[in-house]
């Protein structure tokens, strides 16, 4: 290729116990009094990404920027781009638009404070902004963002949206309004589509078929949207009840994501959520 593409480096930044419809973990009362990993492991990536002298976008949760804030100001005075990840990391498809909004504001006022950064986009917990929820974007205009990367164009327990899995510019919401919209991204291995660049599928696949959907998506001149989370580099993550499906889920290939990351940040450029939607 004659021009090298550049792709999106995100974060959302919550704890391992805010993983959703987990029984041990789903009272929000007794969250303070778990033992917290996000410090360490938030302050390890925003070390390891500014050495690699890339910027990446942090979607913060409210809850944690409002008990962390050192940590909002640690990403904002590293050069990084920080947004809302909601407050309370509740599903938005089960939520009415008025609780979606002072959920969203109270996000934003904390991490605001926090940062001293204006935040200008979100992702929804989950993906969870879904067919039958496109409400949900009138109310992320109407608190004066900018952008959203919530969408996940395949099926997934949570979430799941149809849509143009490049960026694009959204016109799904209710007032017709526009929207940037930064979808996850996918790779075509065969007939299949495959999510490969965050999560548990980063933590699952191995390096070289990450390498084969970066370099696929790249030569079509589109970027990789990766997000990772504190939890996802955490081998010693504490460990709760729930189905062997989602302890795979949750747990699988920790030990791996350190290497990963430094990998693709040794192979590839990367940047924020906002300079690849060119805003």
């Amino acid at each position: 290729m004659s021009e090298r593409i550049v792709n999106a480096l995100s974060f959302d930044i919550e704890d391992w116990f805010h993983m959703v419809e987990i029984e041990a973990v789903a009272d929000a009362s007794k969250w303070d009094t778990f033992e917290s990993l996000v410090e360490r492991y938030t302050e390890w990536i925003v070390q390891t990404v500014t050495e690699a002298n890339v910027q990446a976008t942090f979607f913060v949760l409210g809850w944690i920027a409002e008990r962390y804030p050192n940590l909002v100001k640690l990403m904002v005075d590293s050069g990084h781009e920080v947004g809302t990840h909601s407050y309370w990391h509740r599903k938005v498809y089960e939520l009415t638009p008025e609780t979606f909004a002072e959920d969203l504001r109270q996000s934003i006022d904390v991490i605001e404070a926090a940062g001293g950064q204006k935040v200008r986009g979100f992702r929804a917990p989950s993906f969870s902004i879904t067919p039958g929820s496109e409400w949900a974007f009138d109310v992320l205009l109407d608190a004066g963002l900018e952008y959203d990367a919530s969408l996940f164009p395949a099926s997934r327990a949570h979430g799941g949206y149809p849509c143009d899995p490049r960026p694009h510019t959204s016109m799904i919401a209710p007032s017709g309004r526009p929207m940037p919209e930064l979808p996850m991204t996918m790779m075509r291995l065969g007939p299949a589509t495959l999510p490969f660049s965050g999560g548990g599928y980063m933590r699952l696949l191995p390096g070289w078929l990450l390498r084969k959907g970066f370099d696929q998506l790249n030569a079509q001149g589109r970027p990789t949207v990766v997000y990772l989370h504190p939890r996802d580099f955490a081998p010693d993550c504490p460990r709760v009840p729930m189905s062997l499906k989602r302890r795979l889920k949750c747990y699988v290939g920790c030990g791996t994501t350190k290497d990963k990351l430094k990998m693709l940040l040794d192979r590839y450029d990367f940047t924020t959520c906002t300079a690849v939607l060119g805003l």
